[in-house]
């Protein structure tokens, strides 16, 4: 590769062309670079990188910013994604370990800085294969960073840093919680310097002391809680490390609040756990904030002290923390030992709600990683969150938990089956008519096998018990009876719906306002909603069984919710109008290759050549009228990629629309529906099943693919290993409902999928009360009655689909109310179940 007077110097051994260094010499004679089709030459994306945006006069910009690392497979180049494109980011169709096409760019030099600048990305396309540029690269991490030739020497282009300099830091691409980039310190080594321990002040003193005259002598304290991160940064504030931690910390006289500000963030936070001892210099005292959670503390069998809390600031003064090595502890300081107060399923019933308990269990299931939107002020930020089970052998139910992000990220996106997991200060939740839950906290904290080894309760007495009762388990025993990812949720919606329920937790909006949730929904966040209408479709699909797990092959693909068939069901149509006509989405329809073997009878069936879910291994060059794909790069991409087209991706194989198939399905509708239909005016989310809606069973095989199948997707692209075909699918159909407005202009389509089997994770504290297997009693219930127990093979006593559909006629003209969950799972999918129906009779206006 020639030298040139645009980019850095020649890096020995690159001597392939490069679509990057060619375009950033194109940018230094033109101020705006728009690219042809055959000049946009394939980038994959590497790195992912958000930031709060600046704040600029007049300019309406989001919330946050985006860095985008990307790479030709000779050089990488952090670009800057200009803010018209976020929205690709919001929907996870700009995603890392994917390729992309540039079409227009342009080179933004920094008025306020020497030597800074940086490719701005402002069109772009998205390739919907895998990334044909990632195969052809062995190390991304070796390849050579393109800078502008004079901005070799910038830190700020060579650092972890954004590339908006008024920003010192990147967040979590997803949440705001979770500590990001190299500036978090951890695993510092403790000082073995010598304290003087003869001026300590107790915490008893700093209580009685804070109104008078005050001296800050240095306090000796173990801490035992420690909260999550929180983040505050806003416009115009300007602090640059706008973070800030709780922890409660002990001496022999008492508790106190500790609060850890700004950028001591980034160099203490994951230093300071639950048993740490500390030597604190130059603190501040100020009164404390009544208006936070605190954790409960009343095991610890120790005097609170609430009013004050003691302050740690890198300046004015900037605060001395001496993190004192286990090993220089001395018994005199008497200093307090760590308690937990561990509870076992079967006590968890006797707990008041909202009282605190820390639990200890073997995960059975483990949900997908979802998000919800914090009702806040201030920049748009999100909760993460996931469903776990956990068993301690003390009941024949589980832990059911509901864990947010702890800011322990790496614990977080690691839990899975087979893991023992510790969780402190959950909080009981009650639900009516069901088994009671736990919801993390603030001061929640979870460690999973791999991460208890030096943690205070190890030794705790239920601790070693549970431990003695693992060692009684058969692994292959338990791994029958464990789940990932899928559509999961709880507690089940309350007997009666009421006007106070619709305007305070599940919120009843009109068919426009869902049009708009439905639109505005971002990757992977969740809402739950009530629409008022009547069922007009049901129709029901059986669902194939996936061929087992052939084991590993050492492919790589690039990221985990990259689907080679990012398909859904479709469905017939149910009349011959030109408005029945199915949403495009980015992929194609498929048919359904054991049609002959489908149930004969039919309940008003009509024929299709739509498409249903194909069992077959089917690789991705053989999957016909992908979408979004851009013409222009598919042939060169079908000779560098042809290898890497034949490994089966995470999922089902789903097969393109075949219009000479003659299968038939399952269906009911209404008498009134050809003609409403003619009359409706808009058709919302017409498709059906995603393969990303399904659990799936574990297999420790299978580990490292189904955790990040089931995880957010990642900022950083990194191989990964994966096997042939996934474990199977532990879904054996559902139905398809189109659900009419009550004002019969807008309809929209959602999956229901009814628990079948006492095994699955949905039957965890379902309120079973028998019902009579009707259409309507089973969308009201959400399960067929009673459910199977695979144990004694009872599968016979299942009412048939066909059998259930006979009752569908009691849907005609049926005033009904739909619980529908949402959920954008990227791209173009959205999710839309019913988690309930309620008749008339069961609502309630007060």
């Amino acid at each position: 590769m020639e030298d040139n007077s645009s980019s850095s110097s020649v890096v020995s051994g690159v001597t392939q062309a490069s679509f990057l260094q060619k375009t950033l010499e194109r940018l230094s004679s033109t101020q705006n670079l728009k690219l042809k089709t055959e000049e946009a030459g394939p980038v994959a994306v590497i790195a992912l990188q958000r930031y709060l945006s600046e704040q600029t006069e007049g300019q309406q910009l989001d919330s946050y910013s985006y860095d985008v690392t990307v790479t030709d497979g000779v050089w990488r180049a952090k670009c800057f994604l200009h803010p018209s494109l976020n929205h690709l980011v919001h929907s996870n169709s700009l995603k890392t370990g994917s390729d992309i096409s540039i079409t227009q760019c342009s080179f933004v030099y920094n008025e306020r800085r020497l030597g800074h600048g940086y490719i701005c990305i402002e069109q772009l396309r998205c390739a919907a294969k895998r990334s044909a540029v990632l195969a052809r690269v062995n190390t991304v991490s070796s390849l050579p960073m393109l800078v502008k030739q004079g901005m070799e020497r910038s830190v700020v282009l060579q650092s972890d840093v954004p590339l908006q300099v008024s920003r010192k830091h990147y967040l979590s691409l997803w949440n705001n919680d979770d500590p990001e980039g190299d500036i978090w310190m951890s695993g510092s080594p403790s000082a073995d310097t010598v304290l003087d321990v003869s001026k300590v002040t107790l915490l008893s003193s700093l209580d009685s002391s804070f109104k008078n005259t005050w001296k800050p002598l240095p306090l000796l304290v173990k801490i035992i809680h420690k909260s999550r991160l929180r983040y505050y940064g806003k416009f115009g504030l300007k602090i640059d490390y706008p973070y800030q931690a709780y922890f409660e910390v002990a001496d022999q006289s008492g508790t106190m609040s500790l609060v850890l500000w700004n950028e001591l963030c980034p160099e203490f936070y994951q230093r300071l756990n639950v048993g740490t001892v500390l030597y604190l210099q130059n603190y501040t005292l100020k009164q404390s904030y009544s208006n936070r959670s605190r954790p409960q503390m009343d095991h610890h069998r120790m005097k609170t002290f609430n009013s004050v809390e003691i302050c740690l600031n890198p300046r004015n003064p900037a605060s001395v923390i001496t993190v004192v090595s286990p090993k220089s502890i001395l018994p005199q300081w008497g200093l307090p030992d760590i308690s937990y107060q561990f509870t076992a399923r079967s006590e968890l019933e006797k707990l008041a709600n909202n009282s605190a308990c820390d639990i200890i269990g073997l995960v059975t299931f483990v949900g997908r990683v979802e998000r919800v939107k914090s009702k806040g002020k201030g920049p748009e930020k999100f909760w993460t969150y996931r469903w776990v089970h956990a068993v301690d052998g003390t009941s024949d139910h589980p832990f059911i938990l509901e864990l947010f992000s702890t800011s322990q990220a790496e614990i977080f996106s690691h839990i899975c089956p087979m893991t023992y997991l510790v969780c402190t200060q959950m909080r009981v939740c009650h639900v009516e008519g069901s088994l009671p839950y736990l919801t993390s906290s603030c001061e929640t904290e979870t460690f999973i096998t791999g991460y208890h080894k030096g943690q205070p309760y190890v030794n705790d007495p239920r601790v070693k018990s549970f431990i003695q009762w693992t060692k009684t388990l058969k692994d292959n025993v338990v791994l029958q009876k464990t789940a990932v990812g899928g559509y999961y949720r709880y507690p089940r919606p309350p007997a009666m719906f009421t006007q106070s329920m619709a305007d305070a937790q599940v919120p009843l909006v009109a068919a426009a306002d869902l049009k708009r949730e439905l639109e505005t929904l971002q990757y992977r966040e969740h809402k739950k909603l009530a629409i008022q209408g009547q069922i007009a479709v049901v129709q029901y699909m059986e669902t194939p069984k996936t061929p087992e797990p052939q084991g590993l092959k050492d492919k790589e693909v690039p990221s985990a919710s990259t689907d080679v068939c990012d398909q859904t069901v479709t469905y017939p149509s149910h009349s011959s109008t030109a408005k029945q006509t199915l949403v495009e989405s980015s992929t194609s329809h498929c048919i359904d290759s054991s049609s002959e073997s489908r149930r004969k009878r039919r309940i008003q069936m009509s024929k299709t050549t739509q498409s249903s879910l194909n069992c077959g291994n089917i690789p991705a060059k053989r999957n016909a009228g992908r979408k979004n794909t851009d013409e222009g790069e598919e042939q060169a991409e079908e000779e560098s990629n042809s290898a890497f087209e034949e490994v089966q991706q995470v999922g089902l194989s789903l097969e393109g629309e075949n219009p000479h198939s003659d299968s038939n399905d399952l269906s009911w509708e209404s008498s009134s529906w050809a003609k409403q239909q003619q009359e409706v005016s808009e058709h919302l989310c017409q498709g059906g099943l995603w393969q990303d809606s399904i659990c799936r069973r574990f297999t420790l095989d299978e580990k490292n693919v189904l955790l990040q199948w089931s995880n957010l997707q990642p900022t950083r692209w990194t191989p990964l290993r994966t096997a042939d075909a996934l474990s199977p699918v532990l879904c054996p159909g559902y139905y398809h409902v189109t659900i009419l407005g009550i004002n019969k202009q807008i309809a929209v389509d959602a999956v229901y999928i009814p628990v079948v089997s006492s095994s699955e994770p949905q039957a965890v504290g379902l309120p079973q009360d028998p019902h009579g297997n009707t259409m309507l009693s089973c969308l009201s219930s959400g399960f067929l009655c009673p459910l199977s127990n695979t144990a004694n093979n009872s599968e016979e006593t299942l009412s048939s689909p066909e059998e259930i559909l006979a009752t569908a006629s009691e849907l005609e003209d049926t005033h009904v109310v739909c619980i529908l969950d949402l959920c954008h799972l990227g791209g173009d999918k959205v999710e839309v179940m019913i988690s309930k129906v309620y008749r008339l009779t069961e609502v309630s206006l007060d």
